[in-house]
């Protein structure tokens, strides 16, 4: 087959076309110019997208296009002399280029039996993974790596030339089956041992379950008899404890009630000396204010006294001086005599004096009487003296106030006490009655029989699940048939685990000697071409049944691994692996295109241009397009 024509729609390439002959064609271009897209487009329009790809960038969305128009392109291809044009659009998003045609270059005539799913592999003679593997060759990935198709055809070449079967999946299904029977501790075999293993310890139950159960009933006939003895004593305990705590609470309530009884004495007797002082003349007044109001007022009692007029008050005098005024103007009515007129004024004169005198000082004695009186009405006494009796009473009252507060104090005190005393015996009368979680005798006990009640009942469920074991399991020499049918299929997957393991060496050792005849060939081919692309300076490579390889100098005496070589006689080697494999896997008819993605990028020019004349060489038999960013 040769690729004639390309027009593309795919990626970075907008309706672009790229025009090949046969032989060597070198696509110069630079970097990110679209050469690895022209590669993924000529493996597309083969092969097609694969729409189970899960990289995290598949084809179909790392190649749409990016102007948006749907993915499509068309490739004229020349193949068994007739010349074909090939066509792949898009209706579908999610299906680019699935749509498919194949006819005949010129005509509209399809070409018979190629569709999209096989069109690669009737051109080139291999499916998609031979082809990757071998005459596809992308950026960067030009080392060998194998795969159950390739394997296929490394068989179908030393062996019957069958190419349905493959070591790699007929190894993997022997090791399913293998896995299966046995993996670690799955699969049927530990499952059949298991269960082998349970059944034996089911009749060796079996066996002892009757003198177990016998046991079991013995140690329960004892608990209840144990269990009917703890009852009375738990009856007994509880009675005596419930009435003691009783006892004690009926003792507490009635020194409550006593308490009550002489605090309700005592606060009547504080309300009875609070009314009598109310009632008393000065019950607005305490103690220390009636007695300022006593001392103020005694104060002016006695500044009073010292007010009030003392001596003669002046009325016998002027009396007596009236008198004689009245003798003398008489005597003077007789003689006529002016010394006894003028005696008579002399003696009116004193009299008018004397009245004047007594009148002011009556007035005095009237004022400071009134208030004296004033003052002894507000005490309701007589007398200045009786004051102390009154300020000594009401002190009286005072202080029998005092003394009920300080009795009603002292009783609220013994009060509050016996009610203290009452909670802590109502706590502990709850605690001593909790006759499951205190420390009473009658809580022991109850755990005790609590405790031989749990063990009755323990006992009395494992007879129980005895019995019915006992009773699920039936005849023992039905299980001990069982056991032996378990260990003739156990013995029957064993053999077949044997045997697979052998197949497995067997087949292991059959794909060693199939690469072994296989490696000498290609380590042959690939070691020409290494020479030739090297200036013979490497003559050996060694290729191991990974498609490992290893390469030895001429003047070195051991071959060394492809990751201790230059980063170009790495690439050297793997491309002349690869083209090896090219020459021995790919059908011996019309051999397919060789599409080279800038797999010399790392050479010098001298190997470069070594590289280019084995490829030139080898272009004499097929059609090679290699893409490129040397000029060289």
């Amino acid at each position: 087959m040769k690729i004639r024509k390309l027009r593309a729609s795919f990626g970075k390439l907008q309706g672009e076309t790229l025009s090949l002959h046969g032989g060597l064609n070198v696509i110069y271009a630079p970097n990110e110019s679209g050469k690895s897209t022209w590669c993924a487009f000529i493996r597309t329009m083969l092969y097609g997208i694969d729409p189970a790809e899960q990289t995290a960038l598949p084809d179909r969305t790392r190649y749409a296009p990016w102007s948006g128009a749907p993915m499509e392109g068309t490739m004229d291809v020349t193949a068994d002399g007739c010349d074909m044009t090939l066509t792949r659009t898009t209706v579908s998003r999610n299906a680019p280029m699935r749509e498919f045609t194949a006819v005949y270059s010129g005509t509209n005539t399809p070409v018979e039996g190629m569709t999209g799913s096989n069109c690669g592999e009737l051109l080139t003679g291999v499916n998609r993974d031979v082809f990757c593997r071998s005459a596809f060759i992308g950026q960067g990935d030009v080392a060998v790596t194998g795969n159950p198709e390739l394997e296929k055809r490394i068989q179908s070449i030393v062996s019957s030339g069958d190419e349905q079967v493959s070591y790699s999946e007929t190894a993997e299904r022997l090791q399913n089956w293998q896995h299966k029977r046995r993996y670690h501790h799955k699969g049927i075999l530990p499952a059949l041992e298991d269960e082998i293993a349970e059944s034996k310890k089911l009749l060796s139950e079996m066996e002892n379950s009757v003198s177990s159960v016998q046991e079991m009933e013995s140690r329960l006939a004892e608990a209840r008899q144990e269990c009917s003895a703890l009852e009375q004593q738990v009856t007994e305990a509880r009675r005596r404890q419930r009435t003691d705590a009783l006892n004690r609470l009926r003792d507490g309530r009635t020194l409550v009630q006593e308490r009550s009884d002489s605090h309700d004495a005592a606060l009547a007797e504080v309300s009875r000396a609070r009314d009598a002082l109310r009632r008393s003349e000065f019950g607005d007044y305490t103690g220390d204010e009636l007695q300022a109001e006593i001392e103020k007022d005694r104060a002016v009692l006695e500044t009073l006294d010292e007010k009030e007029p003392t001596g003669r008050s002046g009325l016998f005098p002027a009396v007596v001086c009236s008198f004689l005024a009245i003798l003398t103007a008489a005597f003077y009515g007789v003689t006529a005599k002016l010394p006894l007129i003028l005696a008579a004024g002399v003696c009116c004169v004193f009299a008018i004096l004397f009245f004047l005198r007594y009148s002011r000082m009556r007035q005095e004695t009237q004022t400071v009487s009134a208030e004296r009186d004033q003052i002894l009405r507000k005490y309701k006494i007589s007398v200045p003296d009786d004051l102390d009796a009154i300020l000594e009473k009401h002190l009286a009252l005072e202080k029998d106030i005092r003394l009920a507060e300080e009795e009603e104090r002292r009783s609220r005190e013994r009060l509050e006490n016996a009610g203290r005393q009452l909670h802590a015996l109502e706590e502990s009368a709850v605690t001593e009655l909790d006759f499951a979680g205190g420390d009473s005798e009658a809580s022991r006990l109850s755990r005790q029989l609590q405790q031989r009640r749990n063990e009755a009942a323990e006992l009395s469920s494992k007879i129980s699940g005895l019995n019915g074991r006992l009773s699920a399991l039936g005849d023992p020499l039905v299980l001990a048939s069982s056991i032996s049918y378990l260990q003739e299929r156990c013995d029957t997957i064993q053999g077949e685990y044997e045997a697979i393991t052998l197949a497995s060496e067997l087949l292991r050792d059959a794909d060693t000697e199939i690469k072994s005849r296989f490696s000498p060939e290609l380590s042959k081919l690939a070691a020409e071409y290494m020479s030739e692309m090297t200036g013979g300076r490497y003559e050996d490579i060694l290729i191991g049944s990974d498609f490992s390889a290893r390469a030895r100098a001429v003047d070195d005496s051991e071959a060394h691994a492809a990751e201790y070589l230059s980063a170009g006689t790495m690439d050297l080697l793997y491309l002349a692996v690869r083209l090896a494999v090219c020459e021995l896997a790919l059908p011996l008819g019309e051999p397919c295109p060789l599409i080279l993605d800038d797999v010399l990028v790392n050479l010098d020019n001298t190997r470069y241009e070594q590289a280019m004349n084995l490829l030139k060489k080898l272009a004499l038999r097929r059609q090679i397009v290699l893409f490129t960013c040397r000029r060289e």
